[in-house]
């Protein structure tokens, strides 16, 4: 049977979780070669719908999750996720293979593409504010889209890394 695999990359309003906020956790189930995405903010985002969803997940796939996401999702939804499912953080495989910096740099050096190519963590959050103190639902669709991309290439990364 065949490893069932998950993805996880979130969205914040800043580095530190006791003085910022969790605005998006996004998740990509594998199955086969595509990656169905769940993106949970506001209301639906809680630990018993991530876990509901990760049910039956072999395990999780990161990028700087270890010192990142887990932990913020840790301390803001009080769900370890490092205790309840097999983790792997590609950022340190991919320091195996010569490769540095963020997802974003490892992308490009790879050869992995995006449609929102210009976005990166701060026009992340600057987008959050703006769907937020401005109702604008423009923002959050491209905020959504690049939380998804972010998903979406874990599994490209894992694969391009011949991670089993």
């Amino acid at each position: 049977m065949a490893k069932r695999r998950a993805y996880i990359d979130i969205e914040t309003t800043g580095l530190s979780p006791y003085c910022s906020d969790l605005t998006i956790v996004g998740i990509g189930l594998e199955r086969n070669e595509t990656v169905q995405v769940h993106q949970l903010l506001e209301e639906g985002l809680d630990a018993e719908r991530i876990l509901h969803i990760l049910d039956g997940i072999d395990e999780l796939y990161t990028y700087n999750g270890r010192r990142f996401d887990l932990p913020f999702i840790a301390a803001k939804l009080n769900v370890d996720l490092i205790r309840s499912f097999r983790h792997r953080d590609l950022m340190y495989d991919c320091w195996n293979n010569g490769l540095k910096g963020g997802l974003k740099a490892v992308e490009r050096i790879l050869g992995i593409s995006r449609q929102l190519e210009d976005i990166d963590g701060y026009a992340a959050v600057q987008l959050w504010r703006q769907y937020e103190d401005c109702g604008d639902e423009e923002a959050l669709e491209t905020l959504l889209m690049y939380n998804r991309e972010d998903v979406i290439n874990l599994g490209r990364l894992r694969r391009m890394l011949r991670i089993r």
